[in-house]
This record gives structure tokens, sequence and C-alpha cells, in this order.
């Protein structure tokens, strides 16, 4: 879940310098990203209020909220094309595995690690996530070096899973612009599909195969997705005008992003609507696959300023403002939504509609302030200053 800051064109400031040149930002992306999380928060209270899951038990208005997967699927994508969007525009070159390193861990780990300690704060003391044991040492041993995927314990945070996948996709990045680099998009895309493919093929009838699913496989193409869409992006802009080519013509391309990308996501629309809730969580494997290319798409028309109503409204203040905190709003929120669910409505209220509405009334604006507090303290200083010095430095002037 990349924030705008991880769009920079700009070289980066060395730890003593007391902050870090403002990047060049992509207009919309923090709104999509804001939005991601948000639906998340959503899905978890629509999930805790209506028993049943996988099956849509609530009424057919808030049957949408039943996906909340796939805004995991948005945020992995996005966080391919944030990353690529600076490598692109330099022959795919990262600029230094060692920096690179740095960078995500000190972007990621900070807030990641003061949100696990909150969960297990929540869940020793409260109430641990549903389904679940109380977390153990092995909990946190497991989830503080984000090998939960790997390594089976009580989780202190339904939400926790994703960014341990992530974290690995942050491991074979710089493979993936060599590839891009030496072979191109067309090599890499189809190399990664084909190896994914096989590997859903066979693991429902080869045990040491379906090991690999842990590992959640098919998000290894949907981030290469996002980079192979940031290519696209970084040519559709440059160089002419702003949507031209080299002598000053206007490319078509930008204006038909749009189209393709809800091309793109029509037939997977349908495929849900028509087989429902069980069988799409079943074959989420292939969903997200499915769904990939629609997503790549849309961030590659946003990017492109297209269509110009939707991307004002993704960069209005109020999504921008979303966007900005909103990898907090994603680790912090799981333990408020369950409390106010469970300890604070469960006593009153039976699971339906009314609780889910409550749920909301309660759960949502306190997760967004919550995470609003968190990002203030963990997240957003990490983001303004890229070393220890730097930090600081700046909490010594304030």
């Amino acid at each position: 879940m990349e924030s705008s800051a991880d769009q920079a064109t700009a070289p980066s400031t060395s730890a003593t310098t007391p902050a870090v040149r403002a990047p060049a930002r992509l207009p919309g992306l923090d709104g999509i990203r804001g939005l991601a999380a948000l639906f998340v928060v959503l899905h978890h209270c629509r999930l805790l209020s209506f028993p049943g899951f996988p099956a849509d038990t609530g009424p057919a208005w808030a049957g949408w909220l039943v996906y909340g997967h796939l805004a995991v699927v948005v945020f992995i994508v996005l966080s391919g094309f944030s990353l690529a969007v600076s490598p692109a525009r330099s022959g795919w070159r990262l600029n230094g595995l060692r920096r690179f390193a740095y960078r995500r861990a000190w972007r990621i780990l900070p807030p990641y690690w003061a949100a696990l300690l909150f969960s297990l704060v929540v869940a020793w003391a409260l109430i641990p996530q549903p389904g679940q044991e109380s977390p153990t040492v092995k909990s946190v041993v497991v989830y503080g070096l984000l090998v939960q995927d790997l390594f089976g314990s009580p989780s202190p945070n339904g939400a926790f899973w994703s960014i341990a996948v992530e974290a690995q996709l942050y491991i074979v990045f710089p493979l993936m612009l060599l590839v891009l680099r030496r072979a191109g998009a067309a090599v890499l895309l189809t190399a990664l599909t084909v190896v994914v493919a096989l590997i859903g093929l066979l693991a429902p009838v080869v045990p040491a195969v379906d090991l690999f699913t842990r590992l959640t496989p098919q998000f290894a193409v949907l981030f290469a997705i996002g980079a192979v869409a940031a290519g696209a992006a970084a040519r559709t802009a440059a160089p002419g005008d702003a949507h031209g080519d080299a002598h000053g013509e206007r490319s078509p391309w930008p204006s038909r992003l749009p189209w393709l990308a809800l091309a793109a996501a029509a037939p997977v629309v349908m495929l849900i609507v028509a087989r429902g809730s069980v069988w799409t969580v079943e074959h989420y494997f292939w969903i997200d696959l499915a769904v990939g290319p629609a997503v790549g798409l849309l961030l590659a028309a946003v990017a492109a300023g297209r269509p110009r109503p939707f991307v004002r409204l993704l960069d209005t203040r109020a999504l921008r403002r979303l966007g900005s905190f909103s990898y907090s709003l994603y680790l912090t929120h799981a333990p408020i939504v369950v409390v106010v669910n469970r300890l604070v409505l469960g006593p009153r209220l039976a699971p339906g509609v009314p609780m889910f509405l409550a749920t909301l009334a309660l759960a949502v604006p306190l997760t967004l302030l919550a995470a609003w507090l968190f990002a203030t303290v963990f997240e957003l200083p990490f983001q303004r200053h890229r070393g220890w010095g730097a930090l600081r430095a700046a909490v010594l002037r304030r």
C-alpha cells in the first residue's frame, strides 16, 4: 500500500537532511488508495454483522461488501504501479538495491510493528480476532518477521496477511525490473502468468504444489501488472505535450484507457454476479488474475488524467487526506471493528441490519480518527524524513 511519497522522481535526501523534497505526485492515486482502504473497513463491518461468510446472508444492497478481498487486489496492483513509476522513467533501473531495501523497510515496518503491538494488546486484553485463539509467543515472532503466510499461528489482526505477501513481492521486484529491462513487458507477464496458472491448476491434485498457494502467487502477477501499467503511463505522458507524442501530436490512448479498463472489468463483474459470493470466494485465485488487467488499465488511465471528472473526484482534498493515512487505516481498523461489534454492540443487538448499521455508525468514524492519530505518530513522520538523523532533527525542532 504505497503512498504518494513513494512516487518520487527526484532522489531522496540523506539521513542527515532535515526533510525529503516533495516528490512529483500523480493526481488520483491517493484517492484510489483511500477508497480501497475504506472499502476493507466496510467489508469487515459487514462480515461481523451477518454470519455465514462466504455466503451472502445480508440484504442485497450490502452484497457488494462481501468482496473486500478485491480491495487487496487493487492495493497490490497499485503497489507495483507506485514502485515502478520512477524506474519506468529511467529505463527500468532501480538506482541501488540497498537504497531500495532501506526505503521499503523504513516506509513499511515502523507503522506495521506499532500496529502489531496495538493488535496484540487488544487481543490479549479485550478480545482476539474472530475465529482465532489468543495470540501466542509464536504469533509475535511470526508476525513480527512478516512470515505469517508461511507459518501458522493465531492472528492478532485479520488484515495482516497481505502485508507479508507484499513484503515478499518487494524481494522479487528488482528481478521483475531486470526482466522488463532485458526482455520486455510481454515476457514478464507471460512467464509469470504461465507459472502461476500451472500452480493454480496443479494445486488441487498435487499436495507439494498446493503448498505454494500459501504465498498467494497470483499476487506476483498483479504486482507485475502494476509495474507494466506504470511503464505504459510513462510512455503515454512523454514526450511532447501532456498527452502527445514527440512531434506534439495528441495520442488517442489516454482517452481509450478508461474504456479498456471498463471492457476488461465487465466480464469479471458479470461472472461474480452470476455465480455468487460462495463460488467467487472459492475461486479468488482465478478472479484475482482476471481483475488485475482492469485495475492496471484503470491506474494507467488515472495517471494520464482520464477521465477528467473521475480524476478530479479522486483528487479532492478529502480523498487525498484519506489516502495519506490509508496504510494506517488498513493496519489498525480490524481490532477496533471487532471491539465495537462484539463487545459494545454484541450484548445489545442480534446479527442483522441493525447490527450492521450500528457498527458502521460507530466503527467507521472511530477507525478513521484512530488511523489518523496513529499515522501522525507512526507513519507520516517516516514518509517525510528518510532517516533517523532527519527524524530526530525534526522531533528536536518541535
